[in-house]
């Protein structure tokens, strides 16, 4: 790469250039346009990071909160053990739905995958009903919901379960004193209380548009946040 094509590179540009186009997930993003659906699958610099977090922490029951086509979900699943692990994705729109499990198969996880179509929260509520726990969470859904996805995500996670989300700059928005709109606000506040919530270890990255981290410490997912 030269000199002039770095000098109008963004970091992230820069980064992404350094790895070789990966072939699946471009034709998971060719089915998407396809399929004539929103182009806002996770960047793939934090794709990478997703398959990286789940392999690092041995992660075997995965949960992510909006699947639209497939991309976070295979990234997710790569991480998984060979042979080992489930992961579970929540989705409101079932031609999504069908297109995620489409694509989690045609990349090998169809027997390790499974999608519930409905309102998330409707669907984390059963899941917590059932007792289901998980090691590792995805929130990349409707903005307005995070806190609610982020306070089920403590109550349905295992002891040092990590949770991840994507959008927390809602591309500038975040910061712009002047935007005052339902997403905007309520991404403000998982934005706090992924920083301030006791029952979290966190950490905001603030590349591409946002990503927030956080591991729920030992007992803290027993409990509910203190008010």
């Amino acid at each position: 790469m030269n000199e002039e094509a770095l000098s109008g590179m963004t970091p992230e540009a820069y980064f992404d250039s350094l790895y070789e186009q990966d072939a699946e997930l471009a034709k998971i993003e060719r089915t998407i346009r396809d399929h004539d659906m929103p182009e806002i699958s996770v960047e793939p610099g934090y794709g990478r990071l997703l398959t990286l977090l789940v392999g690092a922490t041995g992660a075997r029951s995965l949960l992510e909160i909006g699947a639209l086509g497939g991309y976070s979900g295979v990234c997710l699943a790569r991480g998984l053990p060979e042979g080992e692990g489930r992961l579970t994705s929540l989705e409101l729109k079932p031609d999504f739905a069908k297109l995620a499990s489409a694509n989690l198969a045609a990349a090998g996880f169809g027997d390790r995958s499974e999608t519930i179509v409905g309102a998330a929260a409707d669907s984390l509520a059963k899941l917590e009903a059932e007792g289901r726990r998980f090691d590792f969470f995805f929130i990349d859904a409707d903005k307005e919901n995070y806190p609610v996805y982020l306070e089920y995500a403590i109550r349905l996670a295992n002891p040092r379960a990590v949770i991840a989300a994507d959008n927390t700059l809602l591309r500038g928005r975040t910061l712009n004193p002047s935007k005052q709109g339902p997403a905007v606000v309520a991404i403000r506040e998982f934005n706090r209380i992924i920083a301030t919530d006791p029952r979290l270890t966190s950490a905001h990255l603030p590349s591409y548009d946002g990503l927030a981290l956080a591991m729920v410490k030992e007992g803290g997912f027993l409990g509910q946040r203190n008010r």
